[in-house]
């Protein structure tokens, strides 16, 4: 019996550079394109728990343009982690404090569960909470306790979730990667650059599941945007929005085909936890 091919779509983690989300949002919602599943990483899962709920881009450009850093990073103290409670609050002042079950699209965070060390791909319960804990980056947040786990940035280990829309049932999958710049060496022997550069190494092969689960990524240009500066909303909308365009023919032969690849491999789950 003949069934459509679902299509999910997948945000990358990367800090404040995932607003080049937005335009990609914008770009997709132009050419009438609806997802059947959506996943996200840290600032993705941000993005992708709004789309999944019903937001439309214009509605998400308001919420945005109107974040402020106190907004989500809470304590002022230097070095010393904050809670996320700055980033539930945004969810629920937008959402409600809804679960996941009440969102209009199937949708999936990806977190890390400090406890076991595994990557968890969480699509029931508190959704505000869920999302809280896949963008809570150590040292600059408080892990997230979430049932029995521990929850830290999913980007620990899966900065582009594509392969949590495979075990969604997808059959087909579009990236946005906020951050394919991620690789750049240095010739400074200083010892913080030698640590800054061997964090982008080790971020590079967190990447990988997504480009090797994705049939389409997106890559805008980020590398002039910084992951903790959120004053670049615009440009960053604008890179992102061009990156989908250009990507666009490929995108609606995606949709227009829409023949279930039958046959397509999942991904191991033997070191993820599915909640």
């Amino acid at each position: 019996m003949f069934r459509k091919a679902k299509i999910g779509i997948a945000f990358g983690g990367g800090g404040a550079r995932g607003f080049v989300h937005l335009g990609a949002i914008k770009a997709l919602e132009e050419h009438g394109l609806v997802f059947d599943c959506i996943s996200g990483t840290s600032a993705g899962s941000i993005v992708g728990a709004l789309l999944a709920s019903g937001k439309k881009y214009d509605e998400m450009f308001n919420i945005a343009k109107e974040i402020k850093k106190k907004d989500i990073k809470l304590n002022k103290i230097p070095l010393m982690p904050s809670k996320t409670d700055g980033i539930e609050n945004i969810l629920k002042e937008n959402l409600g404090d809804i679960n996941f079950e009440e969102l209009k699209i199937p949708f999936s965070a990806v977190a890390v569960d400090l406890k076991s060390a595994k990557e968890v791909c969480i699509s029931h319960g508190n959704l505000a909470k869920a999302v809280a804990g896949s963008c809570a980056v150590p040292g600059v947040f408080v892990p997230v306790e979430y049932g029995d786990m521990l929850l830290a940035d999913g980007g620990l280990q899966n900065t582009i979730p594509a392969d949590a829309l495979r075990f969604m049932g997808c059959d087909y999958v579009i990236s946005v990667d906020c951050n394919k710049s991620r690789l750049y060496g240095t010739d400074s022997p200083k010892v913080i650059d030698v640590i800054t550069c061997s964090i982008r190494i080790l971020m590079k092969s967190n990447a990988i599941k997504g480009y090797l689960y994705s049939d389409i990524v997106i890559g805008p240009e980020t590398k002039q945007f910084k992951s903790t500066k959120i004053n670049d909303l615009q440009s960053m909308i604008e890179e992102g929005y061009k990156a989908t365009i250009d990507a666009m023919p490929q995108i609606r032969a995606l949709f227009r085909k829409r023949k279930p690849f039958v046959n397509r491999k999942k991904p191991n789950s033997k070191d993820i936890m599915f909640v």
